[in-house]
């Protein structure tokens, strides 16, 4: 807590190293290793090299106004498109995070979510999470998704209360998904789930169903966090034109958008009328046109979608639909999408520990704008923690 106001961070990240994670594999799919050795990268730590999983990583290299010079391909095992781009030395930490709050140091993370303030960190995974669902065989994909599972129950119990995450589950095997969800739903660390989607199935898809029922009754939202480089790429990302950069800015909230529409379009929130969703680290600026802009084209382009029971406007408005505010996109951004949104939809993010993030700073940076005067102290307690606190079944 900061200045008497609760604070909810819905971006901050572990990201097990690859030797971190199998100690929680399960005695059963052990044996089944060795099928990642193709896919096992060694990237540079601050700590020294460790092995992560990287599936077919796009390499986004083209410099600007330089030829594309032969055909751009990803190959497994390949270092990620950040990689060497950015740095501690690109960071704006003031102070630096603590070095293994990404691995197993839960008590270091604790420790620094009290020196900045944060009462509830939402843990979100690294890009394996989400690689892993182009793996050829989605049995591969559940034996790391139950591991991790494992990982996250060890490490919130370092402070059930403070610590929470999400299911990740895989959208190639529903009812498995729906079982996972089933199984592990009454956790006190899961406080969302995070469907993964093999490139090309829609979130709408009716397969899902099974999940989406499980996760209704359950009250359990979908959370959704985007990445760039990795499978399942982002809507384009052949056609970005080769540059990390352009990319990155693309990426985030072109998923968000889309993941969006098909919940509106595809009747999930009519049809499950406890499904509520969220989005971390996709910006919050594109939020408002997008909604508006949609509504229009559901006028416009007669007969192109089914009868809905509100307009897209409306399902955000009403907290169907949650998004991460990004602290750089800064106070008047986030006074207009207020303005235009209603005060129930925008949750507190920092990105800790990577370095998007002004550790220890980012929370009380936000709290200081100048909006708040005139958005009043409602506004803020929801921006920084009531509307996640909803979102999360933590009311």
């Amino acid at each position: 807590m900061r200045n008497g106001i609760k604070i909810i961070d819905m971006d901050t990240h572990v990201n097990p190293n690859y030797d971190v994670l199998i100690k929680y594999v399960e005695p059963s799919f052990r044996p089944r290793l060795d099928e990642f050795k193709p896919y096992l990268h060694e990237r540079k730590d601050p700590t020294g090299p460790v092995a992560t999983i990287t599936v077919s990583p796009y390499p986004f290299d083209r410099f600007p106004g330089e030829r594309q010079e032969g055909k751009v391909e990803a190959r497994h095992g390949a270092k990620g498109a950040l990689e060497g781009r950015v740095s501690r030395r690109s960071s704006n930490f003031r102070i630096e995070p603590g070095a293994h709050v990404q691995d197993e140091d839960a008590p270091g993370r604790l420790k620094d979510m009290d020196l900045e303030g944060r009462d509830i960190d939402l843990l979100i995974p690294g890009t394996w999470g989400a690689s892993i669902t182009a793996l050829t065989d989605v049995t591969l994909a559940e034996g790391l998704y139950r591991a991790y599972h494992h990982y996250m129950k060890e490490y919130c119990s370092a402070a059930p209360d403070r610590l929470k995450s999400m299911l990740l589950v895989p959208g190639a095997n529903p009812e498995w998904a729906a079982k996972e969800v089933r199984r592990l739903k009454g956790e006190k660390w899961v406080a969302a789930v995070w469907p993964l989607l093999p490139e090309g199935m829609p979130i709408d898809d009716p397969r899902l169903d099974p999940l989406w029922a499980e996760m209704n009754d359950a009250r359990l939202p979908i959370l959704f966090h985007s990445f760039f480089y990795e499978p399942p790429y982002f809507p384009g990302y052949r056609d970005i034109w080769g540059n990390a950069c352009v990319a990155r800015t693309a990426a985030h909230p072109w998923s968000a958008a889309r993941l969006l529409s098909y919940l509106i379009v595809g009747r999930i929130f009519d049809r499950f009328p406890n499904l509520n969703a969220a989005v971390s680290e996709v910006g919050h600026g594109w939020l408002p046109h997008w909604v508006i802009r949609l509504g229009f084209m559901i006028r416009y382009v007669a007969g192109s979608t089914p009868e809905l029971k509100h307009t897209p406007i409306d399902y955000v408005k009403m907290g169907r639909f949650r998004c991460g505010a990004e602290p750089f996109e800064g106070p008047e951004m986030t006074k207009a999408c207020i303005d235009i949104l209603g005060e129930d939809v925008l949750m507190h993010q920092s990105d800790y520990p990577h370095g998007e993030c002004e550790f220890p700073d980012t929370a009380q940076r936000v709290m200081d704008w100048p909006i708040w005067k005139e958005l009043g102290s409602g506004a803020l307690r929801k921006h920084m923690g009531g509307n996640a606190e909803r979102l999360l079944r933590l009311i």
